[in-house]
């Protein structure tokens, strides 16, 4: 006769209590851990409390003309602007991110050089502060490559910014991917590029999004990238055209001193963006995952 087992969380608390005893060390380390969950959230919840309480009451329509003047100061161009920044970021960034993130997982032998000098060298990009970022795309970008102040140059310095960030989610996402999906697909006497379009990189849709969205995170909120290239100019900006971003929309408001009332109305409206952007990306992970589960 077969023994029937007991699930673990169903496990009595008098067990856990004695098994504590046992072991004061773990007790210890449960509580720093509900510590640090407890004051992680409260934090959180400090942080987009004190902005909404902040900002509401100054959410007005006159924020949201598509004219910006010194006496609306209007957010709506800078909002559009930064759309457009994250798209042409990702536009550039995502797929040269996914390339070689295939490359190293997929093609690349074990133990090969050229793979290690990529790792290290993405590690090393992740490092660097964002202001220099904004220097290196200044000199050369705007003076090097003539681009001057532009959206371009700002996307194209976000863009480096945030490859080594999305090369490595994903290829921790394609890692993550089960040997046997490969072994199958091979099996079936498919290819190896169309194993990795059609079987590898579906399965890893949720781990590659996740990347993404820290990207989008990186480039919502950078300011200090986007004052060197971008600039800080008022009004819808095109491609080659000189805009700000709603995080440096916000920062020249605060830092003028006599719109900080509006500067906390910004503050609002770039949390619920990247909330919203954050929530659609889950949305869309989870559609991806539903299938397979």
């Amino acid at each position: 006769m077969s023994q029937s087992r007991v699930p673990i969380n169903s496990i009595s608390l008098g067990n856990k209590l004695r098994a504590y005893r046992r072991h004061p060390a773990s007790f210890f380390l449960l509580l720093l851990v509900l510590l640090a969950a407890t004051v992680t959230v409260l934090v959180l919840f400090f942080l987009v409390g004190y902005i909404l309480i902040k900002g509401i009451p100054y959410l007005q329509p006159k924020l949201f003309s598509f004219v910006y003047n010194s006496e609306n100061v209007s957010m709506m161009p800078a909002m559009i602007n930064t759309i457009t920044m994250v798209l042409l970021s990702l536009l550039i960034a995502v797929p040269f991110g996914v390339g070689a993130a295939i490359y190293l997982v997929e093609y690349a032998k074990k133990g090969n050089k050229l793979v290690e000098l990529i790792r290290l060298t993405a590690e090393t990009l992740t490092g660097i502060p964002s202001i220099i970022y904004g220097l290196f795309g200044m000199l050369f970008f705007n003076i090097a490559l003539g681009f001057r102040y532009s959206m371009l140059s700002g996307a194209l310095t976000l863009s480096i910014m945030v490859l080594p960030l999305v090369m490595r989610t994903t290829e921790e996402a394609l890692l993550c991917v089960p040997a046997a999906y490969r072994e199958g697909s091979f099996g079936l006497g498919a290819g190896k590029l169309r194993t990795i379009f059609q079987i590898v990189l579906p399965a890893a849709i949720p781990g590659i999004l996740s990347g993404v969205i820290l990207a989008i995170g990186r480039i919502v909120g950078e300011t200090a990238a986007l004052i060197y290239t971008a600039g800080t100019v008022t009004g819808i900006a095109g491609l080659m055209d000189s805009g700000r971003t709603l995080a440096i929309h916000m920062y020249v408001l605060s830092n003028e001193g006599l719109h900080g009332n509006e500067a906390n109305a910004t503050a609002v409206v770039l949390l619920l963006i990247v909330l919203l952007i954050n929530g659609l990306s889950a949305v869309i992970a989870k559609r991806f995952e539903a299938p397979r589960q």
